[in-house]
């Protein structure tokens, strides 16, 4: 490599590390889901990929990307039933692409009556929320399929590790996560549990992901469903 290219790749990587400590704030989701989608590029119309927002706050960043890469796009929701072990133990029911995935170790916690019924009644919700969400629309099939997991943020990284342990279950080629804004630590998790993850922003001090957009209005679970419509896709 001579002088010249050494030069550029430095002042290229200056301005990585530069543009991941940004202060500023995405104007709304709709907005960092176009950003977002600009590093993506590489999956544009692949007929092997799809995108899946995670709702609620996930669903218009990730539908952005679906539209600008022209990919279909689906949904990810996730019910925390407990956390056996304190904060980042959460065991939790996902509904992914139409199909719920309940966490393996919750069998293998202690449950009384009581705290059966409460899962029970929690598991019931979310299949309900599905319906709410998806309005009938069919399940998918993930099985081979590149996967781009779309988040608003990730702040501990305990929803995108959850969402990704459920499509694991699928059997997808790969899965690449995707998100506006992580904290250090949190990045540093789901990196670990991705094959790729694209990440526009790692400010020092996070806070959470709502503090890095000037508009983070989400859709309620009713209004999800529209995402899903044909005519959303163009």
């Amino acid at each position: 490599m001579t002088q010249s290219s050494n030069s550029t790749a430095a002042e290229s990587s200056h301005k990585r590390v530069e543009f991941l400590k940004r202060t500023t704030r995405f104007p709304n989701l709709r907005a960092a889901g176009r950003e977002l989608a600009l590093q993506l590029q590489m999956y544009c119309a692949r007929a092997d990929s799809i995108v899946m927002g995670i709702a609620l706050g996930g669903v218009p960043v990730a539908h952005e990307v679906a539209i600008h890469l022209r990919l279909p796009f689906d949904l990810v929701l996730i019910r925390r039933l407990l956390a056996p072990h304190g904060p980042g133990s959460q065991i939790c029911a996902i509904n992914v692409g139409g199909s719920t995935v309940i966490d393996e170790e919750l069998a293998n916690v202690t449950q009384s009556a009581p705290l059966q019924q409460f899962v029970e009644d929690a598991i019931a919700e979310l299949k309900r929320r599905e319906q709410t969400c998806r309005r009938g629309h069919s399940q998918i099939n993930l099985a081979s399929r590149r996967i781009i997991l779309v988040d608003c943020g990730i702040r501990s990284g305990s929803t995108m590790k959850a969402a990704i342990g459920a499509l694991r279950t699928m059997k997808p080629e790969r899965i690449i996560g995707a998100v506006p804004v992580a904290s250090p630590e949190g990045y540093e998790l789901v990196a670990s549990l991705t094959d790729e993850l694209v990440c526009l922003a790692q400010p020092q001090s996070f806070g959470h992901a709502g503090l890095w957009y000037e508009d983070f209005s989400r859709p309620e679970d009713d209004r999800v469903a529209e995402f899903l419509e044909p005519s959303a896709q163009e």
